[in-house]
């Protein structure tokens, strides 16, 4: 009897979980559906139950080494929570605290580490002193 009230809440459990995790994906996907439809670069947008808008920035760059780069640099703006770029398209997403900061000083700080943004062009000094893989087209 003990052995098939654990296996009984072993399989609840399991059942629930798993129930749990594909209503996060129907949500992920209905956002993506959603941010596919917009066509600017740049796309604010209140997040829910939270003070921070989410923004697509367009930033130029080329490999694993620039990913990182840039989304340290946005990252390291006060009020920034989240970045993350995305090589194939050539954009970062953003969740921010509009109250803390703005896309335009958030893309100031990425062109400062040498990295051209759809509002903000790198200084040429840093971005020729980044490695030959982090050169693109300019």
């Amino acid at each position: 009897m003990k052995k098939i009230f654990i296996a009984t809440m072993i399989t609840s459990a399991l059942f629930f979980t798993a129930c749990g995790s594909n209503n996060s994906k129907s949500t992920e996907s209905a956002s993506t559906a959603i941010d596919s439809t917009k066509t600017s670069s740049e796309q604010p947008m209140m997040s829910a139950g939270t003070n921070e808008q989410h923004a697509m920035l367009g930033v130029k760059g080329n490999c694993d080494q620039c990913k990182e780069r840039i989304e340290k640099a946005a990252k390291s703006v006060n009020g920034v929570s989240m970045a993350i770029w995305d090589n194939e398209k050539q954009e970062i997403h953003l969740n921010f605290d509009p109250a803390k900061t703005n896309v335009d000083a958030i893309s100031k700080v990425i062109a400062k580490a040498g990295y051209d943004t759809d509002k903000d062009k790198a200084n040429q000094t840093v971005y020729d002193a980044l490695p030959s893989c982090c050169k693109y087209k300019r």
